[in-house]
């Protein structure tokens, strides 16, 4: 390759890359009315400065409608969106490769998804887009707790199914979460593949909601450690809470020491507080079994002896009756002799 067909190579080559991704981290935002807020779009892309971001909005039951688009890293583009001056603002901010769009003036007309969408170069020039932020206008006298913030409960396979299936199912529980909007995904322990996981309903309780997620392992990863990923806008320090949860294979073998143990009086500390639970539960179970047991057997030698004591009474009253009946027959016939001689 020559020096010209070099050149002319590495200058095409960052117009061919261009913009490759546009990402959203912000799942939702929550704010009350008369406030402002910022919803920020990451951008992959090798010439950031000439590239042109979209900006959209979906309001519930409706179809998805431009917004606003900025081009400049220099000045931010402005609407005014509703009548009002300087309503909707995009930027971006070249030292960090990400558009932001801010909204001023909070109304509850605002509550939407907001999409921010790209041109990519080498897709074919095909638009991408985000996986959106909603915005949620909550009411001024809504009073919730500091921390809304998803309460995590683990439960882990039982025994049975690990034996009967040679698989296990983690479940991982989310409660007492403000706003209803979460992303729970899975993952091994040292991997960064999402794994392919069910998801249940967000169910709203009170003022707040829960959900829950199980992941069903099959033999070939028990032996493995994972993790439930919990993304929420109120997740503390605003990081991705990471659950948890031992593998399959050394939660069986902790069940085995802790029984084993159990036998010389000696407890083993469990990994998780729910195989605690478990144990205790297994435990409590066993001993009502055994204590049920023996009140069956006390049960049963009582109905026994009383059995046996009935019958014996029985036997005692017919010896009586017979003796009775022997006496009487015997004078009624000394008696009958008597008068006939």
């Amino acid at each position: 390759m020559s020096l010209l067909e070099a050149f002319a190579f590495m200058s095409f080559w960052p117009l061919v890359l261009g913009l490759s991704k546009v990402e959203q981290s912000q799942i939702s935002i929550s704010t009350v009315v008369k406030k402002s807020v910022d919803i920020h779009c990451k951008i992959s892309s090798t010439s950031f400065e000439k590239d042109v971001i979209f900006w959209y909005w979906q309001k519930p039951n409706q179809a998805l409608e431009y917004l606003i688009r900025v081009s400049s890293t220099q000045s931010p583009a402005r609407s005014p969106k509703g009548g009002k001056s300087n309503k909707v603002e995009a930027r971006k901010n070249s030292q960090i490769l990400t558009s932001i769009l801010t909204i001023n003036f909070i109304e509850k007309e605002d509550a939407a998804i907001y999409y921010c969408a790209g041109w990519s170069h080498s897709s074919g020039w095909i638009k991408i887009f985000a996986e959106g932020t909603k915005l949620i206008v909550t009411p001024p006298d809504r009073r919730l707790n500091s921390d809304i913030s998803p309460k995590p409960t683990i439960f882990l396979p039982s025994i049975a199914e690990i034996n009967l299936h040679k698989a296990g199912t983690y479940l991982c529980l989310l409660e007492k979460f403000f706003p209803d909007v979460i992303k729970v995904s899975w993952k091994e322990k040292d991997s960064n593949t999402i794994l392919e996981s069910q998801q249940g309903d967000t169910i709203k309780i009170n003022d707040t909601y829960m959900k829950f997620s199980w992941l069903t392992v099959t033999a070939k990863s028990m032996n493995k450690d994972h993790k439930c990923i919990v993304k929420h806008e109120n997740n503390k320090r605003g990081v991705d809470q990471e659950i948890l949860f031992p593998s399959i294979m050394n939660k069986e073998h902790k069940y085995k020491a802790k029984y084993e143990n159990n036998k010389r009086g000696v407890d083993q500390e469990i990994l998780s507080s729910s195989i605690k639970e478990e144990v205790a539960a297994i435990n409590n179970a066993k001993e009502a079994c055994l204590k049920d047991e023996s009140d069956m057997l006390q049960l049963q030698f009582t109905n026994t002896s009383a059995y046996y004591t009935y019958l014996l009474l029985l036997l005692k009253s017919m010896i009586y009756f017979a003796i009775i009946a022997f006496c009487l027959f015997r004078r009624t016939a000394v008696c009958g002799n008597g008068k006939s001689s």
